[in-house]
């Protein structure tokens, strides 16, 4: 069975970072998919009481994974209250834009109100 669930582990946290060279900081969080034990993906983000800002996202190249992970880390984001959302990472832009999250490309801000729409548009965007 396929979770994706936060990292609440430092030690895995920062593990994670490493992996990605992505610098942690106290604001650093991630959602972390596994079937099992399997490591199928991640969405590493910064979030505080303002906005979520999404630095990596991986798998880029199965579009409904990524759309779940990355939909699990905005909840948190949504769930806290927060509705600004951002990307900062230029290599996200095109799966992002698949999976139509991208409210204005030139700010890197993102449609965190898509979660309470359906999820992927990965057939539509997958040709």
């Amino acid at each position: 069975m396929i979770t994706v669930l936060p990292v609440l582990d430092k030690g895995e946290l920062l593990d994670i970072y490493s992996k990605y060279n992505v610098q942690l900081s106290v604001n650093s969080s991630a959602t972390v998919a596994r079937n099992g034990e399997q490591f199928l993906g991640v969405c590493l983000f910064e979030i505080t009481k303002e906005d979520i800002i999404i630095t990596e996202l991986s798998p880029l190249d199965d579009l409904m994974l990524a759309d779940g992970i990355l939909r699990s880390a905005l909840h948190i984001a949504d769930y806290r209250g927060i509705f600004k959302a951002y990307y900062n990472n230029d290599n996200l832009t095109g799966v992002l834009k698949r999976l139509d999250f991208i409210k204005n490309e030139d700010e890197k801000s993102l449609k965190i109100e898509k979660l309470h729409q359906s999820s992927c548009n990965c057939e539509k965007n997958n040709k």
